[in-house]
């Protein structure tokens, strides 16, 4: 049981699929650390100049400030901080525009390669196995429609 287990993980790892995940995770964190200094320190401080210095990060909704009494020595506050929900969405969204445009770019790519017409990439051999049928089928056809 244990062996066969081992022997799936091998196969897996073997034929890539752990390695590109890895590779997937890695670049990830760094393009996530990126955007963050990209948006903290490209984006926001010109949104900061032109909004008379607001920080973003910082920003909130005081539901309960902060209060000291005798009965009770340390009232905390009570908070929505929405400016920090603003820099994850420009975050968000510059990540999520790249990763469109990439994944734009791979599929422009993967339909010209599987286009057997197109000789400018190189079509793998299943794609062109599979044209050849479909001409194959196409000359049958032709051929059996004018015997009848």
């Amino acid at each position: 049981m244990i062996f066969k287990l081992f022997e799936e993980f091998k196969d897996f790892a073997i034929k890539g699929n752990m390695i590109e995940i890895a590779i997937g995770v890695i670049i990830g964190a760094a393009f996530n650390k990126v955007v963050d200094v990209l948006v903290k320190e490209v984006f926001l401080p010109p949104l900061s100049l032109l909004t008379d210095g607001l920080d973003f990060a910082k920003q909130k909704w005081v539901i309960r400030a902060a209060s000291s009494t005798e009965v009770n020595p340390k009232i905390s506050e009570v908070a929505i901080g929405y400016g920090k929900l603003i820099e994850v969405s420009i975050d968000f969204f510059i990540i999520g525009f790249t990763v469109f445009l990439v994944i734009k770019f791979m599929n422009s790519l993967k339909n010209k390669a599987e286009n057997p017409k197109d000789v400018s990439v190189k079509t793998p051999k299943n794609i062109e196995l599979l044209d050849r049928v479909a001409d194959l089928l196409e000359v049958q056809n032709q051929l059996l429609k004018n015997k009848v």
